[in-house]
């Protein structure tokens, strides 16, 4: 998944769910999107957090 398909996913997700989500790297141009409390994978390989609760 692209960065700009992963981004609009996560803060979609992370508005409808209301939970933080993750963006995070898998390799050069592919990104993976998570609920953040399931995220165990290397803190350096994380892009952005989308919390909902913040604006």
């Amino acid at each position: 998944m692209s960065l700009k398909i992963a981004q609009s996913h996560a803060w979609n997700l992370a508005r409808t769910l209301m939970t933080s989500i993750i963006v995070f790297k898998i390799s050069d141009r592919i990104f993976g999107v998570v609920e953040a409390r399931e995220f165990d994978g290397d803190m350096a390989s994380i892009v952005h957090e989308y919390d909902p609760f913040t604006a």
